[in-house]
């Protein structure tokens, strides 16, 4: 999980772990827009165009890259998850915005279908939460439902004890590992990822001075926990 590392020192790190699943933040090719109160033109077509670089690059990589992208859909101006090996995967578009002082997501985009599927890589079933869609406990419960083995979160968060809380809260509910990548810098954003086990245990994380964190995890364990507590809860 990469919070704040380089193009080349990401590239690196990839080479030197043998990694095969990266998460990346929200949005990383950019500054963070959204912390501007109004929409501007400008400075949205510098955002596509920034993240239109960065993507046609991930071919160079030999891991599955995870994470977010803002992108035109007609007159819709989307945040869409992604994911990238060898080709450019759309997975879904975010849901819920904020809009609040450093985070006037709702006046810079829309909202599509609300679509919240587990995607597969090979035997893998994954799901994703985009940041404050974290806050949603019934769809990380949702996701666990769909037997998903890993929940990816990418973030752009400041207050960490919320988010700790909720990245726990995620896990517990479903069962499933959670993997988030945050932000580093800016508006406070407090570079802290982390994998969390599917009993709510952070085994790994990230920080501002340490921004890449690799770890072997046991998809069993997350087919294990779909049938124990609180998960076994019939409703």
């Amino acid at each position: 999980m990469d919070c704040g590392l380089g193009y080349r020192q990401f590239e690196d790190q990839i080479k030197e772990e043998k990694s095969d699943l990266v998460i990346l933040p929200e949005m990383p090719a950019y500054f963070w827009f959204p912390s501007l109160p109004n929409f501007n033109e400008d400075v949205w077509q510098g955002a596509l165009n920034a993240h239109n670089r960065f993507i046609a690059k991930l071919h160079e990589f030999s891991a599955t890259v995870i994470s977010t992208r803002p992108i035109q859909e007609g007159d819709l101006r989307l945040n869409q998850a992604f994911c990238y090996f060898n080709d450019y995967q759309p997975l879904r578009n975010k849901y819920y915005f904020p809009n609040e002082d450093g985070f006037y997501e709702a006046r810079w985009f829309h909202r599509k279908e609300r679509d919240f599927k587990v995607f597969k890589i090979d035997r893998i079933s994954i799901g994703i939460l985009i940041c404050s869609e974290l806050m949603f406990n019934e769809i990380a419960r949702h996701y666990g439902k769909q037997n998903a083995h890993i929940i990816v979160v990418p973030r752009a968060t400041t207050n960490l004890k919320r988010w700790k809380v909720a990245l726990q809260m995620a896990a517990i509910v479903s069962g499933s590992y959670v993997l988030s990548s945050n932000r580093v810098g800016e508006i406070g954003f407090n570079g802290f990822g982390c994998v969390v086990s599917p009993d709510g245990d952070i085994i790994a994380h990230t920080s501002k001075n340490d921004p890449f964190v690799t770890l072997k995890i046991d998809l069993k364990e997350a087919e294990k926990a779909k049938k124990t507590y609180p998960r076994n809860i019939q409703e």
